[in-house]
Parts: C-alpha cells; structure tokens; sequence
C-alpha cells in the first residue's frame, strides 16, 4: 500500500529534471522561481535551521538504518597523536609519547571490528570522527579486520579531507556539532577516549553528563591513558569539593591496552 500511494506523485528528482529544462527566460532566471528544495541560497537561509538541522538528523540514521548498523562503538581521541613511525614530527614529545596509543586504537577497532563482523556488520561498528590522529587508527584498525567504520566529519575553517580508511558509504559530514554528537551516542554500545584537547574533552564531558543525568543508559565508558587522564583532570578533587558526588567516579574506567578495553566490554556489569 505504501508504494502504491507513493506512486501516485511525481518524483522529486523527475521534477527537479523537468524544471532544469525550461526555457530560459527572465522568469525562470528569478531566483523566486527555483524549487525551494533545489534552491541553495534559500536553503542556507537563517530562517532554514529547523529544517538544516533536521536534513542532518535524518540523512545518517536513514543510511545506517538501510545498511542495518543496529550498535557502535565510539571511538574519541586526538587529531595530532601521531601515527608511531611519524612520532618524530609531532610537535611535542608529550604528542611523540603518546603514539603509543595510536597504535592501541587501531588494535582496538580490529578487534572489536572482528567481533561486529560476526553479527555482519551490524553490531559494534566502529565509528570516529573520520579524520587523523586517533581518529584514523579506529578506521584504520577495521579496515585491517576487513570490516567496515563509520566517520562522523565536520565542517571546520582548517579541516582536511576524512582519512583514507573510513568506509566512503559510511562518510558523513556535518555542520552542526550538536546533530553530529547526536549521531555518535544514538547507536553507542561503548565509548572509548583516547588522549586528545578540547574535542576529546568536549565529547567526553557531554557523554558523561549524558549518563550521570541519566538521559543516556550506561554503557561502558573508558579512558585509555591513566596518567595522561590525571595529569590534565583532578578527578577526586571534584568529588572532594561535592560538584559531582564519589559515585560519579564509577560512570568511567581507565585502561591501558586494546586487549583490557575488549575484557572489560565483555564483562561489562550493569550497577545494581
């Protein structure tokens, strides 16, 4: 019944067509006479944000909906952590220390990605920001375990092109930080950190917010890099000063290796 009723209206891309062929004459010129939906100026118009907003929403889920992408497994962590055979040309040695865990990511996502493939891709694909640093060590790992990865890009002043290991149907690009975000919890069986500036911090803390407010179910959530972690957050001392309470020390865990990240999601217990 569905597709008869649809089949009682012309397509959007037959009239998109026929409107491209009119004759041309100062009327069809007019930027009035341009479909609103093929219409970019007007699209990108400020009153238009509810409906930008909502394209962005839409446009991923009903991808991953159609390839049947049921769970993730989010993956954050910084753009400037080198891949280790180039620690040499990162800008600090603390960047250079930490490729180590560019390594750890990749190995990571090959195995979590051989774990998705025995559900055919549809639970626990990796998914990460889509560019460098941490974020091609995920793609990358699942692409070694011949599975697929999503990336979750932006649109940003300074940004490259999505690195070279996500699935290209699965390359997003997004202008709203908040619909992107959205679109890296929805599916989230796991979040995984890795060391990273103020992105990584900025997804991590609203992930967080997200479970200790429960408007999120908890899911496992760690920090790989103990000492990076608690060099740069004094985590006990916001329990200390009351601005989160001790039992907000236990929403995180900290690892080290991919192999104890895949342990503890497998074991993985629910509070009581």
């Amino acid at each position: 019944m569905k597709d008869d009723r649809r089949s009682q209206f012309r397509d959007a891309h037959s009239d998109r067509s026929s409107a491209e062929q009119v004759p041309d004459t100062p009327q069809t010129r007019a930027p009035a006479y341009r479909l609103a939906f093929n219409d970019m100026d007007f699209m990108c118009r400020d009153e238009l944000r509810p409906v930008r907003l909502q394209l962005e929403l839409l446009k991923p889920e009903m991808i991953l909906n159609e390839r049947g992408i049921e769970s993730t497994i989010v993956l954050f962590g910084g753009a400037r952590i080198p891949e280790p055979t180039r620690k040499s040309e990162a800008r600090t040695q603390t960047l250079a220390d930490l490729s180590a865990y560019y390594d750890e990511a990749r190995e990571f996502a090959r195995l979590m990605t051989e774990k998705s493939m025995a559900s055919y891709g549809r639970e626990f694909v990796v998914a990460t920001g889509g560019g460098p640093g941490v974020m091609e060590a995920g793609n990358r790992g699942a692409a070694d375990a011949g599975g697929n990865s999503i990336g979750l890009n932006i649109v940003l002043p300074h940004e490259q092109a999505p690195n070279e290991y996500v699935t290209p149907g699965l390359c997003f690009n997004f202008h709203y930080f908040a619909i992107r975000k959205m679109h890296f919890l929805m599916r989230a069986k796991a979040i995984c950190v890795f060391p990273g500036g103020y992105g990584t911090l900025d997804e991590m803390f609203e992930a967080l917010t997200l479970i200790q407010t429960d408007r999120m179910n908890r899911v496992p959530f760690l920090l790989f890099g103990e000492k990076f972690w608690r060099s740069i957050i004094n985590w006990e001392a916001l329990s200390e000063a009351g601005t989160i309470s001790p039992e907000d020390l236990d929403l995180f865990r900290f690892v080290e290796t991919a192999q104890e990240a895949i342990d503890l999601i497998d074991n993985w217990e629910e509070p009581a």
